[in-house]
């Protein structure tokens, strides 16, 4: 842990999500508060800014599993037989897969053929980074929530150790040359455990819904 003009690293990252958090609440009350339709739009960007904020000042620092590091680090000793296991369904799968670290920063472990091709992305090109480096908010889109949501959803799997489906959620993806298009996903979110029932990897499973929800083919 590094002291940087006084303060811990630690100590900074947990100010800043008091700071969010306070926000969030604010904003939410001032959104009941006021019939105004212009400051209500405002208040909304602002309330989804914090909440995405949170959810990855949150997402870096503990991920989905709330396990102490030590402890989980000690856990881990199974995770490549039980990958092993899983891995050729996973790879066949016509059905779009990603494998996640629930650790810090929720780093990509692997992706199937049908994710990349739904998310035009490649395995070589995101595998081993941070999820929301990735998959970010669309930054034109002021109210986007698909991080925050994202993130709720795998850390109650991380919580509860079940499998959490979301509800339909527009979350833009960057085409090839980096512009953001957009896109609607029906997301399950799925626990895989070794066999003392320690949280190992999330499994993200996504259907593109988008032609459904648009009526664009």
């Amino acid at each position: 842990m590094t002291r940087q003009g006084g303060r811990t690293a630690h100590g900074r990252g947990g100010m800043q999500r008091f700071v969010c958090e306070q926000n969030i609440v604010h904003f939410e009350r001032l959104l009941n508060e006021t019939a105004d339709p212009t400051v209500q739009n405002t208040v909304r960007a602002l309330l989804a800014s914090a909440k995405r904020q949170l959810a990855l000042l949150n997402s870096a620092v503990s991920g989905a599993d709330t396990t102490p590091f030590e402890q989980r680090r000690r856990q881990h000793g199974e995770t490549d037989t039980i990958r092993q296991q899983f891995q050729p369904e996973f790879d066949a799968s016509p059905h779009p897969y990603m494998l996640l670290d629930p650790g810090p920063g929720l780093l990509i472990v692997d992706i199937n053929d049908a994710y990349a091709a739904a998310t035009l992305t490649g395995r070589a090109e995101i595998v081993g980074r941070s999820l929301f480096e990735i998959f970010p908010d669309n930054p034109n889109d002021p109210l986007a929530d698909g991080v925050s949501n994202l993130y709720g959803s795998l850390r109650i799997v991380g919580e509860t150790g079940r499998a959490h489906a979301m509800a339909v959620q527009r979350y833009d993806i960057r085409d090839p040359d980096g512009v953001f298009v957009e896109r609607h996903w029906q997301p399950i979110n799925s626990p895989i455990h070794d066999t003392a029932g320690h949280l190992v990897y999330l499994l993200h499973h996504v259907e593109d819904v988008t032609a459904q929800v648009t009526g664009r083919p």
